[in-house]
């Protein structure tokens, strides 16, 4: 479970294709806190740590399976990419933004970008299946990070960037046409459950 602040952007910096994926992610976390089998949100996918190192600086190794690529923007992960991390929560961690799993439901894609004030307006399309679970005001993870949805209309949605999330995440580099893992409000996968069931 995660909340969706970003806590470090890592990097790519090593990648290997043999059955699962492998990706090695340099990291500012310090390894020795880390458990095998601890889970990472990796730009919103939780991802499982198999092994981990300090050379040449701190790394944590991840395996994604072919579904985890299908299913997310991984298939579109370089060397030397920047990549979005959070840890699992832990028992009286605060809670900064909203309840993650980090199962990503689909790829949306980056339409439009501009500046408004200080801060960056971003306007996505998602997917047609997805687009009933997003509200304004409500809440989505994109990359793996909380923020909250200004507009949608159709399948459309708003939401503002505010410089220090810029700075501190890799939404300062994005460009329009970038897929971009979306995951829904928990809440919203809920209510349109029991809605179904006639709860």
């Amino acid at each position: 479970m995660f909340t969706g602040i970003i806590t470090d952007v890592g990097e790519i910096i090593h990648l290997e294709q043999a059955g699962d994926l492998t990706a090695r992610i340099a990291t500012d976390y310090d390894v020795d806190s880390i458990d095998i089998g601890a889970s990472i949100a990796c730009d919103g996918v939780c991802l499982t740590v198999v092994s981990m190192g300090r050379e040449p600086r701190n790394w944590f190794e991840v395996q994604i399976s072919a579904e985890s690529v299908s299913k997310t923007n991984l298939d579109t992960w370089t060397l030397g990419r920047a990549v979005n991390l959070e840890r699992a929560l832990k028992v009286g961690d605060e809670l900064g933004g909203h309840i993650v799993s980090g199962h990503v439901d689909g790829v949306a894609t980056l339409v439009s970008l501009r500046d408004e004030g200080d801060s960056t307006r971003m306007t996505f399309e998602a997917p047609e299946a997805l687009a009933p679970f997003i509200a304004p005001k409500g809440s989505v993870a994109l990359n793996g990070a909380s923020l909250t949805v200004n507009e949608v209309e159709g399948a459309r949605f708003g939401v503002n960037i505010i410089p220090h999330t810029k700075a501190v995440t890799t939404w300062g580099a994005v460009k329009e046409g970038d897929r971009i893992n979306l995951e829904i409000d928990t809440l919203a996968r809920y209510v349109a459950r029991l809605r179904e069931w006639g709860a």
